[in-house]
Formats: structure tokens, sequence, C-alpha cells
């Protein structure tokens, strides 16, 4: 990840100012699973969407079984 990493001190800070104060012991974790979130995320940002249709496009009942069981 980047040097850019959420600190205990400002996950604490940012879960304060969005009105869900912590317990110390919770800093730490908190900023763990924030900075894993960014991690996924950025990975998920990286992908090549092009060639895909946007979702409204999908037809649940219109697919095609032609597969052999």
């Amino acid at each position: 990840m980047s040097a850019a990493e959420l600190t205990p001190r400002e996950a604490a800070r940012w879960a304060a100012r969005a009105g869900l104060p912590l317990p110390a012991e919770r800093h730490a974790a908190a900023a763990a699973t924030a900075n894993h979130i960014h991690a996924v995320v950025a990975v998920l940002r990286e992908l090549d969407f092009g060639d895909t249709p946007p979702a409204p496009a999908y037809r649940a009942g219109e697919e095609r079984h032609d597969a052999a069981v």
C-alpha cells in the first residue's frame, strides 16, 4: 500500500467526525480495516470494463442455457 495509509489516530478522528466515536482500543483495527478496503478498491479501479454492458442491459429471464449436464 502507499505511504498515505490511514493511521489509527486519523481513523479515530474521521470516525468521530462521522459521529461514531471509537474507544481507544478500536483505533488500530478501524485503521487496518479502512486500509484493507482502500487496497481492494484500488485493485477494482484498475480493471478494464470497457466492453462490459451496463447492469440494466442484463435480463435475468432471457439467458440461454446451452451447456450439457
